[in-house]
């Protein structure tokens, strides 16, 4: 009988995607409407990776500006349809992560993305980084009844993709990544160049890397060299 592929399973924001430069623009262009002061790309790790949501209530409270409760639902709308149209203006894969992504493949891995980014803005990003068709499964908030840090959510996304939920690995930027795989009983990989101000190396991840060369190395190490046997 043959068994199920090995998978990695990648978050997107942070991890795979450098998307910072156009959600901060995007969270701007409010603040410009507002009467307020922008900021600059360089506060992407204390405003950006925990949703839309965050993104404009940390953005507005930066400016000595909180927002009150009824305000935050439409000032998120108004960010979800300017960010929809400009979501790939300046957004780039992170170095390395294309030859990673081809290096599994052909090694015969399942790959998949979750992430708590709505499903339809994770596929329409991947498409315009021309990245979507290595992915089995695309997963995003909406994708199912629950969200990171569900493990649910791993494993129904481990399942959608095809893989082998005893030889997954996933790979994140943040707390909310770590924590997923850890409820899940998997394995995890930390990069440490994505959007979170608490060092990866305290979360403690399986393993942390600092450029996608270094990914094979490290998923070797934490799934064992049989993983990478084909079936």
């Amino acid at each position: 009988m043959t068994q199920r592929a090995p998978i990695l399973v990648f978050d997107l924001d942070g991890t795979l995607a450098d998307t910072a430069r156009d959600l901060i623009a995007t969270l701007n262009v409010l603040l410009v409407r507002e009467g307020l002061p922008t900021v600059a790309p360089s506060a992407a790790r204390s405003l950006v990776g925990a949703g839309a949501r965050a993104l404009i209530e940390r953005g507005f409270a930066l400016n000595g500006a909180p927002l009150a409760p009824e305000r935050v639902e439409p000032l998120v709308q108004d960010f979800l349809q300017h960010y929809e149209a400009h979501i790939a203006d300046e957004s780039e894969l992170f170095p390395g992560a294309r030859a990673a992504l081809e290096r599994f493949s052909a090694a015969g891995f399942r790959l998949a993305v979750c992430t708590n980014k709505p499903e339809p803005l994770a596929r329409l990003l991947l498409d315009k980084l021309d990245a979507a068709d290595h992915f089995a499964a695309i997963c995003g908030r909406g994708t199912f009844p629950m969200h990171k840090p569900d493990p649910r959510t791993l494993m129904l996304t481990i399942e959608a993709a095809g893989g082998d939920p005893r030889r997954a690995l996933m790979v994140g930027d943040s707390k909310t990544d770590i924590d997923t795989a850890k409820n899940a009983g998997a394995p995890v990989v930390a990069v440490d160049f994505g959007y979170t101000e608490t060092p990866v190396t305290e979360l403690a991840p399986d393993r942390v890397i600092s450029h996608f060369d270094e990914l094979w190395g490290a998923a070797t190490a934490v799934l064992g060299a049989s993983a990478f046997e084909r079936t």
